[in-house]
């Protein structure tokens, strides 16, 4: 059932899609229903990999966007470990594993969500590390550190399950990578289980986001029993009460 938050959410990615598609911000033909490839990914990128942050991070999940291709690329070929879920994390072992050290192919092809698909092992949560960085797109973001994402809500959901399983932390550092106009001023319609992130880059600067919402966990409230049932991991976790 849609709520006035979704409506509001999905009134903000219309506006930001037909502005982006506007300016010929993005490198598709269009922006609308996705992430935006935006125009001056690598140069993000390049700001991202010059902070501290990013060179005291191992161990980084990713979203498999396009957008963030050159920012996993980048990681793979500095001997940082990328993991990204399995679409819809739809399988028991739901994320596939990218370690540099492993790779048959050269990381900005091993990069590619496609590839990475074909070459990776799948895993389970309990097979992965801590994760120190976490890069995600967004539709829109504002100052805040509140994103809007394509509206499918997977990326919640894995923050919130990597959250419970202890893999992500106070310590973890949560970025996203957009184009300038990505950037709003307004305020952003968000729920209890959507996560904020710490900063956000765009090809020309880097902006800090003052205690973005993280979500302690899963809120399964919010999940219904069709949801549940499609990601075998949730599925298997779900508390007995949901049936």
């Amino acid at each position: 059932m849609r709520t006035d938050v979704d409506d509001r959410k999905q009134q903000a990615r219309e506006r930001m899609w037909g502005l982006l598609d506007a300016e010929g911000a993005v490198l598709d033909t269009t922006a609308r229903g996705r992430i935006p490839n935006f125009k001056g990914s690598d140069a993000a990128a390049d700001r991202l990999a010059a902070l501290s942050a990013w060179h005291g991070a191992r161990v980084i999940k990713a979203v498999p966007d396009k957008a963030q291709l050159p920012v996993r690329a980048r990681a793979l070929s500095e001997g940082k470990t990328v993991f990204m879920a399995v679409p819809r994390l739809a399988d028991p072992r739901p994320f596939y594993l990218l370690d540099p050290a492993a790779l048959r192919v050269p990381p900005h092809e091993a990069a590619s969500s496609k590839i990475a698909a074909s070459i990776a092992p799948r895993v389970d949560v309990d097979e992965l590390q801590p994760v120190d960085m976490v890069v995600v797109g967004s539709v829109a973001v504002n100052r805040a550190g509140v994103r809007i994402g394509k509206g499918a809500g997977y990326s919640d959901l894995e923050f919130a399950f990597l959250t419970e399983a202890g893999l992500i932390s106070d310590r973890t550092v949560i970025v996203s990578t957009v184009h300038s106009l990505q950037v709003v001023d307004d305020d952003l319609p968000t729920t209890e289980h959507d996560f904020g992130v710490d900063l956000i880059v765009t090809p020309e600067e880097v902006i800090p986001c003052p205690s973005p919402h993280r979500p302690a966990g899963l809120v399964w409230e919010h999940l219904d029993a069709a949801k549940i049932a499609s990601i075998p991991s949730l599925a298997a976790r779900a508390p007995k009460s949901r049936g």
